[in-house]
């Protein structure tokens, strides 16, 4: 009997060792896993640190957009009123101008021998005529007979009698 108390306290003493080892295992363990927890949270804090940052950074981007998108809209519509403005002024001085802009007559060709409108030379059969308008050089097929006045040539007389053409 003794012997066999002595056989289950050294059982004993074995398992107790073991469960001691084993205990001691575990403790390493949960001190690493506890350290890994600690770390694990640290960067936990750090990205959501981060995350509330960028999300400040996106709500001021969104905000300067906002207010660079409101600007350009201003602008638009700054720049589509001065246009319509332009417009206006445009058809308003078009209209002044409407009986103004018909060309002016051309200067005196150098060479008196040629019709200042149709260039034909001037020969025995084809008389020369001095528009008495603008002066210059012209043949009988361009010019008119302005009665009294004398003859001036087709450009004249129907910037002066615009009802005629």
């Amino acid at each position: 009997l003794l012997q066999r108390l002595a056989t289950l306290v050294t059982t004993a003493q074995e398992e107790a060792r073991q469960s001691r080892q084993q205990l001691q295992v575990q403790r390493q363990e949960v001190a690493r896993l506890q350290e890994q927890l600690s770390r694990a949270r640290q960067d936990g804090e750090r990205w959501a640190s981060a995350l509330q940052r960028a999300q400040r950074e996106a709500l001021e981007r969104e905000a300067t957009r906002g207010a660079e998108q409101a600007r350009q809209q201003e602008l638009i519509r700054d720049m589509k009123g001065r246009l319509l403005e332009l417009l206006r002024e445009k058809d308003a001085l078009w209209q002044k101008t409407e009986g103004i802009d018909t060309p002016m007559p051309s200067p005196t060709p150098r060479d008196a021998g040629l019709c200042a409108r149709c260039h034909k030379d001037f020969r025995l059969l084809s008389r020369r005529y001095n528009c008495r308008v603008c002066q210059g050089k012209v043949c009988h097929a361009c010019s008119v007979d302005m009665g009294k006045q004398g003859r001036c040539c087709l450009l004249c007389y129907q910037q002066r009698h615009p009802q005629a053409t």
